[in-house]
């Protein structure tokens, strides 16, 4: 949006800004002054004040109840499903105007964005004016500070106003897309269409057409039913696998007329993705509809009918008008998806709020075509749109679940591209495990029987979904009423205070009782006075647990026979409809015969999970039981299954149905002293489960590493200084004059070191920010680190694995020590079964490589990575890429480097550096 051409005079509204360097209140007549946090909380308390991003203020200022009027807020009225950094320098550009310099012209820049945004709603290019009079006065009813301030500006439109959930389009039936054509891609049309995507004038980039015609080897006719195509491709950064998957992938879609899912593991990637895409197919079809769809699981999605009802009374207070403003979001959002799509991140954190979940799509809530809105459904549209679609753009975690309990064959993926592949297994593990918890079981009871007396809410149990089927189908109301009298036995609120007291009811409480006690009792990690969770074998267990255990699993079983029946039952009402049965109640009942057949999996999962305790131990899973604990807060108990190997179900579930799947990643196979360790790669991508003898490619990054980055392991900061580690964060940090992505393996550190040196760092105008301290969603923040070269981020996985900062914006990454695997049960089992300490290696070798990988994202880019540990074992070097060199040094001595840019003359090679 740019400024306009005429200045117009600030908002005359008092302004207020916070951050570690200080605090500063701007007056009505634009007189700015710095003020101590008292002066600034007194004032913020007396007058609202125009602020940005009042959570975070409110963190520095160390008054969490701070509130007043937020230029974020105002934003997401006036701009709703509209990108914004929410800093001051972001919102300035946002809005066309100069950024700030330092923290005491912040209040006048709000003050000139006020000005700048109310006058946008006074002009007729307003694109989103539509539904903005009836929500703002809906949000005027709620007490919404803005709402006085924007009523003059906001005009009353001519003809009423159509209420949100009569103006969002309705999705169409499609006929059910044919069988691709077999067809073979030849290498010169691979080529010619990546010629096409990269453009004529782009260099020519032998590694990234190596790849792409390794790529066109999946989508040959399969030979043999079962035998998939697999390749597994490492391809380094910079090779350019994005557009080298997409050419042969766009080439065969097009010419067979099928259907390629491309999964990722992060967010970033989807997006980035959808951007390349339009490289190779339109926005849209001639026909309206999209080529290219983003699909995520429905827990992402907001619902209608949610959202309909917080907006009738269902929220109070802040979290009502957040309702509004979410409404006003998805009149334009492009797809409804409110988890990292193009619903602001930051606006649910505005209200200090799990509201925004809360009106997403939860497990068990949804009626299919029961809902008043399900003709107008995000959901129910993204998957119709992904059946007709060239690509999906999905996440592995999905193309899983929907490989084991695709609702329809034309949702079951066949051509596969998992791109960040060194995430599949640990997307495998999750997906095919098992946890009987307390809180799994509460949300099976209210699937079955609504939610408890009290609690607010729309959910409704089985009986009340499927009302008129109990009423037309005898047998099928005597299952629902079996199966709701069975499950009064499931644990319901309060169950963890009976369990503190030694009293639990029922039978499954009464095992959760013995997992507690069981647990507790064995404990001997020290994490029960640190507050840590903590865990234990399931093995070695008392006769009294086993029988406790016998009875919980009869409990189960006398809920899931019933379910079976009404399956079967809602099957013959299918085969043989009732006259009354219309299109729209069949699809119900299907969705409903979807959500049983979960249900039934799961209770039987359960089951064989409490039949197996006292038995011989299975060689093919791990078994454990644990109390998971926030700061001795307990929040859940349990008992839990993995597979040892999680790749035997994917293999099963997920290649043996397809036709071709790749597995890419610039860290896909890790490395040893010998170079790329395929054997490692093959064993995590499940194609010997299936006896396939996949492809192997490998295409090197042509970035010149040695020349542009080194490894500098610091040796003189003590393990367990935390002040000298604080002290190493911070010179660093001002050495590099920011741009320092700072990675931990443990978040209590990261809060201690965050706290000694942001406001030192920031007083030097060095912004810095943290995971688990900033009351900012994780997307966010880095959005708000790339955007600032000055600016730090410290966190955790999260950001060793998913942050693409390409640029001046990062230019150190930081270890604070090596990233050794948690040694958790389940990793003992694995590590046993793998190796011992060489399987360690292969994870941390694969977690640096990661970690090394977020520095140089691009041929300009360059850095050091600092590892902060003395004890730096040499054999984990092979980490890193060949020719990047490495020195051990003392802190002072990496300092200087820093300073002084990436210099590598006087270093050693990976090879060479010795303990």
């Amino acid at each position: 949006m740019s400024a306009p051409d005429t200045p117009r005079p600030a908002l005359a509204l008092p302004a207020l800004h916070a951050s570690h360097a200080g605090s500063w209140i701007g007056s009505a007549e634009g007189v700015t002054r710095g003020v101590s946090k008292g002066e600034a909380v007194m004032a913020a308390a007396d007058t609202p004040h125009l602020i940005l991003n009042a959570p975070l203020v409110a963190t520095r200022l160390g008054y969490p109840d701070l509130s007043g009027l937020d230029l974020l807020e105002l934003f997401a009225f006036i701009h709703p499903a509209r990108f914004c950094v929410p800093t001051p320098k972001g919102l300035a550009h946002a809005l066309g105007l100069p950024e700030p310099e330092d923290g005491a012209q912040v209040p006048r820049l709000l003050q000139r964005a006020a000005a700048v945004l109310l006058a946008h709603c006074e002009s007729d290019d307003w694109a989103e004016r539509e539904g903005a009079w009836s929500v703002l006065h809906a949000l005027g009813r709620l007490r919404w500070p803005w709402a006085p301030v924007l009523e003059p500006h906001v005009r009353q439109p001519q003809k009423a106003e159509k209420w949100l959930f009569s103006r969002l389009p309705e999705w169409e039936e499609n006929p059910e897309r044919p069988q691709p054509a077999q067809v073979t891609l030849g290498d010169a049309a691979i080529l010619n269409q990546l010629e096409n995507l990269t453009g004529a004038d782009a260099e020519r980039r032998e590694g990234q057409r190596a790849y792409s015609r390794e790529v066109g080897s999946i989508f040959a006719p399969r030979e043999r039913r079962e035998k998939p195509h697999v390749l597994l491709a490492q391809a380094g950064t910079g090779i350019g696998k994005t557009l080298g998957y997409l050419a042969p992938a766009s080439l065969w879609s097009e010419q067979s007329g099928g259907t390629v899912w491309v999964s990722t593991y992060t967010k970033n990637l989807q997006r980035q993705l959808r951007g390349e895409a339009t490289r190779a197919w339109p926005e849209r079809r001639a026909d309206g509809s999209r080529p290219v769809v983003v699909r995520k699981g429905r827990e992402n999605y907001l619902c209608l009918l949610n959202l309909e009802d917080a907006l009738q009374g269902g929220f109070g207070g802040r979290a009502a008008v957040l309702a509004q403003l979410v409404a006003r979001w998805a009149a334009y959002s492009q797809d409804g998806d409110m988890i990292g799509g193009d619903l602001p991140g930051w606006l649910g954190t505005l209200f200090r709020s799990r509201a925004i979940r809360s009106l997403t799509d939860q497990r068990g809530e949804c009626v299919y075509a029961g809902c008043p809105h399900y003709r107008k459904c995000f959901i129910e549209r993204s998957a119709r749109e992904s059946a007709q679609a060239d690509l999906v753009i999905a996440n592995h975690a999905l193309v899983m679940v929907n490989a084991a309990r695709g609702r329809d064959h034309a949702q079951r993926p066949t051509r596969v591209i998992f791109d960040e592949g060194h995430h599949v297994f640990d997307a495998a593990d999750s997906t095919f495990s098992a946890a009987l918890t307390g809180q799994e079981v509460i949300e099976l009871k209210r699937w079955i029987l609504g939610p408890e007396r009290g609690s607010k809410g729309r959910r409704r149990g089985l009986a009340a979904r499927l009302a008129d089927v109990a009423s037309y189908d005898e047998a099928g109301g005597e299952a629902i009423e079996a199966a709701c009298e069975a499950a009064q036995a499931l644990p319901g609120e309060g169950w963890l205070q009976r369990l503190a007291d030694g009293e639990p009811s029922g039978e499954i409480e009464a095992v959760l009782a013995a997992v507690r006690a069981a647990t507790y009792a064995r404990d001997e990690s020290g994490a029960v006075d640190a507050g840590y969770g903590i865990e234990t074998e399931a093995a070695g267990l008392e006769g009294d647990f086993v029988e406790r255990a016998q009875a919980a699993a009869a409990a189960l079983e006398a809920i899931r026979k019933p379910l079976i029946k009404l399956g079967l039952r809602l099957e013959a009402m299918l085969e043989e409809a009732p006259d009354w049965l219309d299109a729209q109640g069949r699809a119900r009942i299907e969705g409903a015969r979807f959500s049983l057949t979960w249900r039934i999996d799961t209770l039987a999962a359960w089951e064989a999970l409490l039949l197996r305790l006292g038995g011989p131990g299975d060689p093919e899973f791990v078994d454990w039981l644990a109390v998971d604990r926030n700061d001795t807060r307990e929040f859940d108990i349990g008992l839990h299954r993995h597979f040892l190997d999680p790749m035997k179900p994917f293999a099963r579930v997920v290649l043996a149905p397809s036709h071709g799947v790749m597995l890419t990643s610039a860290t896909l196979t890790g490395r040893n002293a010998d170079g790329p360790d395929w054997p490692n790669a093959i064993a995590r991508s499940g194609a010997e489960h299936i006896e396939v003898q996949p492809r192997l490619a490998d295409a090197a990054s042509p970035f010149d590493y040695a020349a542009r980055a080194e490894v500098l392991i610091v040796t003189d900061v003590k393990k367990g200084d935390l002040a000298g580690l604080a002290g190493a964060y911070a010179r660093i940090i001002e050495a590099s004059g920011g741009g320092v992505l700072g990675l931990f393996t443990a978040i209590r550190r990261l809060r201690a070191v965050h706290g000694r040196i942001a406001d030192r760092l920031a007083r030097e105008g060095l912004p810095l920010y943290a995971q688990h301290v900033d009351p900012i969603d994780t997307g966010t923040l880095v959005d708000i680190f790339r955007d600032d070269p000055r600016a730090s981020l410290l966190g955790t996985d999260a950001l060793r694995d998913g942050v693409d900062v390409p640029g001046d914006s990062l230019r150190c990454v930081v270890l604070e020590q090596v990233p050794w695997p948690k040694p958790s049960i389940l990793h003992r089992a694995r590590r046993a079964a793998n190796g011992g300490s060489a399987y360690d290696d292969q994870i941390i070798r694969g977690r640096l490589a990661q970690a090394f990988g977020r520095l140089i994202r691009s041929g300009t880019d360059s850095g050091h990575f600092i590892v902060l540990s003395s004890a730096f074992p040499s054999r984990l070097l092979s980490a890193f890429p060949q020719g990047v060199n490495v020195t051990r040094l003392t802190l002072d001595e990496a300092l200087q480097r820093v300073a002084a840019g990436v210099s590598c003359e006087s270093s050693t090679s990976n090879e060479d550096v010795i303990d």
